[in-house]
């Protein structure tokens, strides 16, 4: 079910309030990984995920990356999949207050 515009800018403001320093792969859109001399490389996963890479591949592919920028790299941002983030934790949080 499409989240409402309104409903994915609440979690954006919430999200953009929480340090990431762990992010379940399912929720990264990209990974933009700062390296030496000013450089930078972009994976964008969303694009995998809709060229059929599974997260097991895509992690795979992660690590090899990494794995070969070594110690050029100096810092990891992640782009998080906003509709991701809401749709996994929104039926916790609406099973959680339906007691209330």
């Amino acid at each position: 079910m499409p989240l409402s515009e309104e409903f994915l800018a609440k979690w954006d403001h919430i999200i953009s309030e929480v340090e990431k320093t762990e992010v379940p792969l399912e929720c990264i859109n990209k990974m933009i990984v700062r390296i030496d001399g000013n450089r930078q490389k972009t994976i964008n996963l969303a694009r995998l995920r809709r060229d059929g890479l599974d997260n097991d591949e895509i992690e795979e592919l992660l690590n090899r990356n990494l794995s070969s920028l070594g110690d050029t790299v100096r810092t990891i941002d992640f782009v998080v999949d906003v509709n991701a983030v809401a749709n996994i934790v929104q039926p916790a949080t609406d099973k959680l207050l339906k007691s209330l």
